[in-house]
């Protein structure tokens, strides 16, 4: 895929959502902070900056379609072993008695 065409798909999603959501180009506009032209000019394929593209997604409620890019958090194996190692692996003897409920049977 070249960058005009990713350009264009994304612009393609942006006037598709803006659509079902029977929103105008103002309206995104204005929400967004951004000029209608930024959003004709992404609707039409052309670019735009990355952070007025975050801006429209946000006025979109669709910032949850960036979750993709989310780096997890791994553990190391090395990490994972020490802390496996620290797990609890039998009850303790030493109960302290009065913490005891007493039965009433």
């Amino acid at each position: 895929m070249s960058d005009v065409h990713i350009i264009s798909v994304l612009g393609k999603y942006v006037k598709e959502q803006r659509l079902v959501q029977n929103k105008t180009q103002a309206n995104i506009a204005e929400m967004a902070g951004v000029n209608r032209w930024t959003i004709s000019k992404i609707e039409n394929g052309e670019p735009v900056s990355l952070l007025s593209f975050i801006q429209i997604l946000r006025a979109l409620n669709l910032l949850e379609t960036l979750k993709i890019f989310e780096i997890p958090t791994q553990i190391s194996p090395l990490e994972l072993a020490k802390l496996e190692k620290k797990k609890r692996k039998r009850a303790s003897k030493n109960i302290d008695n009065s913490l005891q409920q007493q039965s009433e049977w």
